[in-house]
């Protein structure tokens, strides 16, 4: 099979200076980084609805060609509205018009806060049947993962287990080559300031993505071809955005803890903030239980990615969750049930870079007007989420979405489901 290294590598942990004189930044643009820039052209925070695109028809998950065409559209539902005394109500409710159309099949939109609460959903469970979508339904939570794994990691700083200032030259001896030739820290891991470049990943044009969906890819191989590399900078003098940072992370949390990260990230995490419908799929293809469908639109025909390997993301993006859970990681994490009150403040410090917007696990998001919103996007192919809040949390949103172009779109996605909330 055809391997590419790109940014988005990842699966199965240092003392350079905490800051570093201002540097400039090099990462990818997250999505709702992006969707800052979006929301400046795009009607999204009036009332204002989204132009519903033409429904596309669906293909089979046999071949991204327009030639598997197997039905013919889905008309759009009115959106499901449960409860909607948020202040931003009509805003909310207006994104979720119109599915599915050219972005999405379906979304699920919960946000809260001190001043009301919204919980919608829209678009279809399946394109072929036209059920209305799960409002409850598990989604491939992507990046959001790496929430999870930040939270691991700074429990046992925590409890004196590792810290942050630990090495990866000494937490895991032999893995860096000797062209890393300065120290790298565990909190260089955490805020994407490492200098390690990608490994391999399952990645390239879609069509190859496609052909070897189900695939696996080893974590050894993703950390080889990174670390053979050399570093791209200086420990702690950028910051850009890689999944590797995460995979190494677990695999410290392996070492120290002598258990796979899964288990750890379970016992830690999930079952303590009651997230019951959260796992970690490993080899699994197939999502377990009550799902939305995911699609990718190819040449105006939807195909179903719904099944899909994801061993080359790991403990930086596998995890399979459910809106209801990522509400309760977002309000575990905010309030220190996730992670213990001496730690948190990591989560809400950004390295002092030139254009830094990432944190221990989580991305700042100014808002303009002196509004700051933290939180974290995640996309696997068919399905985008997102959580973000005010650091008092006045104001939250979680976010599930089939989007059809996940990984092309997060930042509309980011723009359309989640800026709303924050108004």
């Amino acid at each position: 099979m055809h391997r590419r290294t790109t940014e988005t590598a990842m699966p199965r942990t240092a003392p350079s200076p905490r800051t570093s004189p201002r540097r400039r930044t090099r990462r990818a643009a997250t999505p709702f980084g992006a969707a800052l820039c979006a929301v400046t052209t795009l009607t999204l925070l009036g009332t204002a609805t989204l132009p519903a695109a033409a429904n596309a028809p669906v293909a089979t998950a046999r071949t991204a060609s327009a030639s598997t065409q197997t039905s013919t559209q889905s008309p759009a539902a009115a959106p499901v509205v449960t409860r909607d005394d948020h202040p931003r109500s009509e805003a909310l409710r207006s994104a979720l018009v119109g599915l599915p159309d050219d972005e999405a099949t379906a979304a699920v939109v919960l946000a809260g806060g001190r001043d009301g609460r919204f919980e919608g959903s829209a678009g279809v469970r399946d394109i072929r049947s036209g059920r209305a979508a799960l409002a409850d339904g598990r989604i491939r939570a992507g990046s959001v993962t790496k929430v999870v794994n930040a939270s691991v990691v700074l429990q046992l700083a925590a409890e004196n287990r590792l810290s942050l200032d630990s090495t990866v030259q000494e937490l895991l001896p032999g893995l860096l080559t000797d062209d890393f030739t300065q120290p790298v820290t565990v909190r260089n891991l955490l805020n994407h300031t490492s200098g390690i470049q990608a490994g391999a990943g399952l990645n390239g044009p879609w069509e190859e993505q496609y052909a070897h969906r189900f695939d696996r890819l080893p974590v050894a191989e993703v950390v080889r071809t990174a670390v053979a590399k050399g570093p791209a900078f200086a420990p702690g003098e950028q910051q850009q955005y890689l999944n590797i940072n995460y995979t190494l992370l677990a695999l410290i949390v392996e070492k120290v803890t002598g258990h796979p990260f899964e288990a750890e990230a379970t016992r830690r995490v999930l079952r303590p903030l009651g997230m019951r419908a959260s796992y970690f799929p490993g080899d699994e293809v197939s999502i377990r239980g009550a799902h939305n469908r995911g699609y990718q639109l190819v040449d105006g025909v939807r195909v179903d990615v719904t099944r899909w390997r994801m061993t080359d993301r790991w403990a930086a993006g596998d995890l399979v969750s459910s809106p209801a859970d990522l509400e309760r990681l977002l309000v575990g994490v905010f309030t220190g049930k996730a992670v213990p009150r001496s730690q948190l403040e990591e989560m809400f410090t950004v390295p002092d870079i030139d254009g830094a917007t990432m944190s221990a696990g989580l991305e700042r998001f100014d808002l303009g007007g002196g509004k700051v919103v933290w939180g974290k996007s995640g996309a696997r192919p068919g399905y985008n989420a997102g959580i973000a809040a005010t650091r008092n949390l006045s104001r939250t949103v979680v976010y599930g979405v089939t989007g059809t172009t996940a990984k092309e779109s997060g930042g509309p996605v980011a723009a359309r489901f989640g800026i709303p909330a924050f108004g």
